[in-house]
């Protein structure tokens, strides 16, 4: 692992623009899943609502993740893994560094990129944050698994790291670590947020693995998509959702896991010790996940993915993210006010006549799922050739072109 790379690229960075980031993010250890793999998932929100999906091969390790779509350097990766089934994704923290006048850099991403270019294990992850001059001028809580089975969040302040470990039961007693906004080894009050919506995704997380159903689809059907609020104990698609259609019905929209500055969704599917690491999926909503479709991505593949997830110089952005932004204004249509952004027009993702954006988009959804499960347990069973996924990358890609066209007259 390059170490001085590492370190020297930061320093970098330490006058980059720190912006604020709101995220619900979690590591499932193995032992808790459907299938025995370890998950990481990341549901973004960020001022930075433009995303696309890039591959690298210029580290240690090749890699492929969520970039943001200006980002034209490919300088950051927000939710990403690499060739060795490594992986690693952040939450924003604001309860670390309170009060100690440090400057923060904002440069998680860049740090996550190293990391997948030179890492491996979560003991390489660990030796670079070691390696780290303090103060970090970082604030994060950092999920990461690897091809080992590893699985753990590491809270990091300027001082250094706290490490809490998913397979441990003394840790994790179900094994999931949930973080949202703030870190567990902070200063819990004010300063820090995503406090119910840390509670929603327990909840939600509890159920699933006590009824040994938490997988990657739970997770971005059940729980990037949930309107269920967990203080107020109310669903906005139960509440609204049956009401006819083009019947504008407005929610007061806030500390919902969705956010209307959620960006994308991706859950890494990891490899169970001993497995091909190239087994490893990331299971990716581009876009805003109401509005978007999830399709999985495989290394092994390289830069041959979806043309949709892709940054299309026209646009400037994603195919796929650029539709999803274009139906989210219709869940958002108030135009005046300082607080207009706060109410969702519930009627325009659910309605009882089943044509609401959410309800259009789910069968298509349901259908990429059902495909890419044959071509996983072809994979486990035998591996298979790189033309194979490359064959439903572009079933995938014509499909979900057809069905933006189709249900919402949107070209991709």
């Amino acid at each position: 692992m390059k170490k001085i790379l590492i370190i020297s690229i930061l320093f970098l960075f330490v006058f980059v623009s720190y912006h604020t980031n709101a995220c619900t993010t979690a590591v499932i250890s193995g032992k808790y899943t459907k299938d025995g793999r370890p998950l990481l998932w990341k549901n973004r929100d960020t001022w930075a609502v433009n995303n696309i999906i890039r591959y690298f091969d210029d580290g240690e390790y090749t890699c492929i993740g969520l970039v943001n779509s200006k980002d034209l350097k490919g300088k950051s990766i927000w939710i990403g893994y690499n060739e060795t089934g490594f992986a690693i994704m952040n939450s924003a923290s604001y309860n670390l560094n309170i009060g100690d006048g440090i400057k923060q850099t904002g440069a998680e991403g860049i740090l996550m990129k190293q990391a997948l270019q030179n890492c491996k294990t979560l003991e390489d992850f660990e030796a670079m944050l070691d390696s780290m001059p303090k103060p970090t001028r970082l604030e994060a809580n950092f999920g990461v698994i690897d091809g080992n089975g590893g699985a753990a969040y590491y809270e990091l302040s300027n001082r250094g790291y706290v490490k809490f470990d998913a397979n441990d039961p003394k840790v994790a007693p179900f094994g999931y670590i949930i973080r949202t906004n703030y870190s567990h080894t902070g200063k819990l009050g004010t300063e820090s947020s995503g406090y119910i919506r840390y509670n929603t995704a327990n909840e939600l997380f509890y159920n699933a693995v006590s009824t040994n159903t938490m997988d990657a689809q739970f997770i971005q059907q059940k729980v990037t998509r949930t309107l269920y609020h967990s203080l107020i104990k109310e669903d906005l698609f139960n509440k609204y959702g049956n009401r006819p259609a083009n019947t504008p019905t407005f929610a007061a929209f806030g500390d919902y896991i969705p956010r209307t500055g959620s960006s994308s969704s991706c859950v890494v599917q990891g490899v169970m010790k001993d497995e091909n690491p190239e087994h490893s999926v990331m299971w990716s909503v581009v876009g805003f996940p109401l509005a978007s479709v999830t399709i999985p991505i495989w290394i092994k593949a390289k830069d041959n993915f979806p043309e949709i997830l892709k940054y299309n110089d026209k646009i400037k952005d994603s195919p796929i993210c650029n539709a999803a932004l274009t139906l989210k204004k219709q869940c958002f249509p108030i135009r005046w006010g300082k607080f207009e952004r706060k109410y969702l027009n519930v009627n325009a993702l659910a309605n009882s006549e089943n044509s609401g954006i959410t309800q259009r988009i789910r069968p298509y959804d349901d259908t990429v799922y059902k495909k890419a499960y044959k071509l996983i347990s072809e994979m486990q069973k035998n591996d298979i050739s790189k033309s194979k996924i490359e064959d439903y990358y572009s079933w995938v890609n014509t499909y979900i072109k057809t069905m933006y066209k189709k249900e919402f007259d949107l070209n991709l």
